[in-house]
């Protein structure tokens, strides 16, 4: 069974960083895409970034293209989403979420595995 585990969600303040990591378990890291989404409250969930098995292939939400980075480390079974210059709207519960074939996934309702959440806070 596929496992997620989101970690270094907080509070930053706006124009901080953060770094979340997901950690994955139960199947072949390599051979899938990785995205992640967010979820403001009273929001649907939406599409943050997304990131093909290789690394080679990202593609991000016009809102955080330019200061969020995705990447992934195949060899540890983790992706990442690095986020800088951080603004009070992207205050949001952080997804992780796991594709079943390799290419980007933009579409949140196209993950078949989801983590469950981290919080990230940006103050004013």
């Amino acid at each position: 069974q596929v496992q997620l585990v989101e970690s270094g969600g907080g509070l930053v303040q706006a124009g901080g960083s953060l770094r979340l990591s997901c950690a994955a378990s139960g199947r072949t890291f390599s051979n899938y895409a990785m995205g992640w989404c967010r979820q403001a409250p009273g929001k649907d969930r939406e599409f943050v970034a997304t990131i093909n098995s290789s690394g080679r292939t990202t593609y991000y939400a016009d809102s955080v293209k330019g200061r969020f980075t995705i990447s992934r480390d195949n060899a540890k079974n983790t992706v990442y989403l690095q986020m800088n210059s951080q603004k009070p709207e992207d205050t949001a519960v952080y997804y992780c979420a796991a594709s079943n074939r390799d290419y980007v996934e933009r579409t949140p309702g196209n993950y078949y595995y989801w983590g469950q959440g981290t919080q990230v806070t940006v103050s004013s």
